[in-house]
């Protein structure tokens, strides 16, 4: 339950930025999906260029099953959990994948610290969410653009999601992880 998720760096030459990049995510393995994917092959890619990774994942805490979606466990923290790990393992970067549990802890932290992070928008949140909650779409765009707005970028899959979130009001820089290296803002 304490273990955190290790990628470290081989025995090439070592990237002249964030050597050590803390990755926190509500989507993890044993989950099977496109975020989980995007995550496990980044953090290849950067152990691969000579990056140390620590994941932060759900698998690391008690959880309970996401409501109208069992599959996904929502990870229970206590309270500073999260910011604890991020602070012990002193990493150059903070990335948060997710806006889960885990990520708003980890969001929390960096703030209240002072740390600049990253955050990644890998799906239709606000869509997703209204058609299981009958919810109206705007609700979570609300909370998509309280998430987001604090971070220095924001990594997208596809230029179009790209500017639908510009059209949302989320205008800090955005990358897109097909097109460019997995860029972070150092600590």
């Amino acid at each position: 339950m304490n273990r955190l998720a290790r990628f470290p760096a081989f025995d090439g030459p070592v990237h002249p930025f964030p050597e050590r990049i803390a990755i926190v995510t509500d989507a993890w393995s044993p989950q099977v999906n496109g975020v989980v994917r995007t995550l496990t092959t980044t953090c290849h890619h950067l152990a691969s260029r000579g990056h140390a990774v620590m994941v932060v994942s759900p698998d690391q805490f008690r959880s309970l099953p996401c409501p109208t979606y069992p599959e996904i466990r929502l990870a229970l923290p206590a309270p500073g959990t999260v910011g604890r790990r991020i602070d012990d393992y002193a990493p150059d970067a903070v990335h948060i994948a997710t806006e889960g549990p885990l990520g708003i802890a980890a969001r929390r932290y960096c703030l209240a610290q002072r740390i600049p992070f990253t955050t990644a928008y890998h799906t239709q949140v606000p869509a997703y969410v209204a058609r299981r909650t009958r919810l109206p779409e705007s609700v979570f765009w609300r909370f998509i653009r309280w998430f987001h707005g604090p971070a220095e970028r924001v990594m997208v899959a596809t230029d179009s999601i790209r500017r639908e979130l510009r059209d949302q009001g989320i205008t800090q820089s955005t990358w897109d992880r097909e097109k460019s290296e997995f860029e972070l803002v150092k600590r």
